[in-house]
């Protein structure tokens, strides 16, 4: 055992919940922004804008054709498995190797791609650490290992993993139809939490397909603990914490909410209020990639996720307009409860002694 140990560490192979659920769920959630989700924004903007050199076929593979965006987007699973083997450290030869593993088990995992990918990913990376530079002719063991192990995970476990993500979300989804109200304020606030904790709310979101109403409930649940905290640090962070917080991200205050955790509360209330708002008296529905709904307002993501969505739907008939009525609930889901409702919990709270002048200051 002890000899066991010595290898892992030698080969920087760490079981914990921080290496998989932290670094490379984090990661994974780059890896879809830098492809499903940049490819997303630039199939709208070129379709809305009338850009012919983003709407045209630039590449036919087979049967399918594929603009810009479009190639951004097919390879989400190539992006997100190397995404995933940077944040484990993987050597050169395995890290390149995972491209191979990303395409099988999104493309196998269906809808529930993502998930699929971050556990065939992680497993096949270990793996291939594990080999790299044990024979001298590493060149062809470490792919080998790497791709083989990725590729029979792949074809073994990556659909039904795939569907349970697939079920889960539409179990989420179909509650929140059936119970905006409650699957509101539960959405919203467990996704908005997601965010701010060193865990990735957009990887999460992705995973589980995460759209419709309850794509809504999380964009409400994000937004309003970067909002939320931007406001109420206002004092001790100005302008840069404004910025950096209101659309960079919340998880800035992660560090200050270890110290004292009730500086979280103003921001979750907020969450808990603005969800079933959402879902209840606006209908905010986020149809755009499932990665947008926990994104909330970083890099105004979220709105552009939702702002697709509307596009989407209208392309598609089951959406007549885009209204005044969508642009004000947005607004208003996104930005203004979120300040406002964030600063009267804050008054209450630092009214009742337990957040202090200082509390929140960014190093």
């Amino acid at each position: 055992m002890k000899k066991f140990k010595e290898f892992l560490k030698r080969k920087d192979i760490e079981i914990s919940l921080k290496r998989y659920g932290i670094d490379a769920l984090g990661a994974m959630a780059q890896g879809l922004f830098c492809s499903l989700l940049i490819g997303t924004i630039i199939n709208t903007i070129g379709s809305q804008f009338h850009l012919a050199f983003l709407t045209e076929t630039v590449a036919t593979v087979g049967q399918a054709e594929y603009t810009v965006g479009g190639i951004a987007s097919a390879m989400s699973g190539p992006a997100m498995a190397v995404a995933i083997g940077y944040a484990l450290k993987c050597p050169p030869l395995v890290l390149f190797s995972l491209i191979s593993v990303g395409f099988a088990s999104n493309a196998l995992g269906g809808a529930g791609g993502p998930l699929a990918v971050l556990i065939i990913a992680i497993v096949a990376a270990e793996f291939g650490k594990a080999i790299s530079k044990e024979t001298k002719v590493d060149i062809l063991v470490t792919p080998l290992v790497t791709i083989g192990i990725g590729v029979f995970l792949s074809a073994l476990i990556a659909p039904p993993i795939g569907n349970v993500a697939m079920k889960l979300g539409k179990v989420i989804m179909w509650a929140t139809e059936q119970q905006p109200f409650v699957m509101g304020i539960l959405v919203s606030v467990i996704v908005g939490m997601a965010l701010t904790l060193p865990i990735s709310s957009a990887a999460i979101c992705a995973a589980l397909g995460l759209t419709g109403l309850a794509g809504g409930a999380a964009v409400a649940g994000c937004s309003a603990q970067m909002i939320g905290f931007a406001i109420i640090s206002f004092k001790e962070n100005r302008w840069g914490g404004l910025v950096s917080q209101g659309i960079g991200t919340s998880m800035l205050q992660m560090g200050n909410i270890v110290k004292n955790p009730r500086i979280w509360i103003a921001p979750t209330l907020a969450s808990a209020v603005t969800g079933p708002i959402a879902t209840c008296l606006f209908k905010l529905q986020m149809n755009g990639a499932p990665i947008s709904s926990g994104m909330g307002t970083c890099g105004l993501v979220g709105q552009i996720g939702v702002y697709t969505g509307w596009v989407n739907d209208v392309a598609a008939g089951t959406k007549s307009a885009i209204t005044a009525m969508d642009w004000i609930g947005l607004v208003m889901i996104s930005l203004v409860l979120p300040a406002v409702l964030s600063l009267l919990f804050h008054m209450i709270v630092k009214k009742l002694g337990w957040v202090k002048e200082g509390d929140m200051k960014l190093s």
